[in-house]
């Protein structure tokens, strides 16, 4: 009888514990939680260029240019090119899209221009209540670089 007993104290259990396992695999999400935005902080963008086709559209599109400085200008239709202060763009844009809201509204940036400038422009558009935006680009020319 006493070894029945005994024997019964020490069986073996054929379970496997998970909770240490649970502890390792949340001790490890949180490294990397805060580990992986750090790994992308600053990267180098090289975007690539394509020869994208035209927008055919019968309606004269709206452009709003930003130059090197950051400067914006304001070109309605068939309206000359017209230096505008931000207020203003929204304003007018907002406007002019209401009247015709299958008009096109094209933003575009110079090339040597900060991203800062066009960025504005969008949000600017944004709030005019500009549903699509699109961005304008020159053609590629035959260099391999895309410049002349």
């Amino acid at each position: 009888m006493r070894s029945s007993a005994r024997h019964k104290r020490f069986k073996l259990k054929s379970e496997i514990n998970v909770v240490p396992y649970i502890d390792v695999m949340l001790v490890l999400l949180i490294i990397f939680m805060v580990t992986a935005p750090m790994l992308n902080a600053n990267v180098d963008v090289n975007l690539p260029q394509a020869n994208a086709k035209s927008l055919q559209d019968k309606k004269e599109p709206v452009i709003v240019s930003v130059d090197s400085q950051g400067q914006m200008y304001l070109t309605l239709g068939t309206s000359k090119k017209e230096p505008i202060d931000a207020n203003a763009l929204k304003v007018k844009v907002g406007a002019f899209v209401q009247q015709n809201p299958d008009v096109s509204v094209l933003v575009a940036g110079d090339r040597d221009g900060k991203y800062d400038g066009v960025y504005q422009v969008l949000a600017l558009l944004q709030q005019a209540g500009v549903a699509k935006v699109g961005l304008m680009s020159a053609p590629e020319s035959g260099s391999p670089n895309g410049r002349p």
